[in-house]
């Protein structure tokens, strides 16, 4: 099975919605904290159920669980007050308190599915260890980086 992830800043619409045409997504998993924020251009959750639709045939959902919490986003972001290492860290710890493994089900990333968030890059991206958290604890997953 093989999960996508891609990030909407740093490039166009036509760009964004090519990748994922191409890639096959059958529906986007927004995992953004905040889906709604001025900085979200195209991709604002009021606007991008409707983009998805019309032009690919995706469908949208938001999953906060995949989210970090405000003060970790904020202290590595904002304050600069920990390292990437440390963010993913707290992350992990913070997937493993909310057992996402076990509130996600599986099955339902048999359809075609990219995790959103805003980083252009997955590197320093929480969707890249959101994917990773998952593969580890169910196995069988390919992570592609739109």
């Amino acid at each position: 099975m093989e999960i996508y992830s891609i990030g909407f800043t740093k490039t166009t619409a036509e760009n964004f919605f090519g990748r994922l045409k191409r890639s096959g997504v059958s529906r986007l998993l927004d995992v953004r904290r905040n889906p709604s924020s001025q900085l979200s251009g195209f991709a604002k959750d009021r606007d991008l159920p409707y983009f998805l639709e019309y032009l690919i045939g995706a469908e949208y959902e938001h999953e906060p669980l995949l989210a970090p919490t405000d003060e970790i986003l904020n202290a590595y972001k904002r304050e600069k007050a920990m390292t990437w290492e440390e963010y993913e860290t707290l992350f992990n710890a913070l997937m493993a308190e909310r057992e996402v493994e076990r509130h996600l089900l599986k099955e339902s990333f048999e359809q075609p599915t990219a995790l959103l968030c805003s980083e252009a890059s997955a590197e320093h991206c929480h969707r890249r260890l959101a994917l990773e958290y998952l593969a580890g604890h169910w196995g069988g997953i390919k992570i592609v980086h739109l």
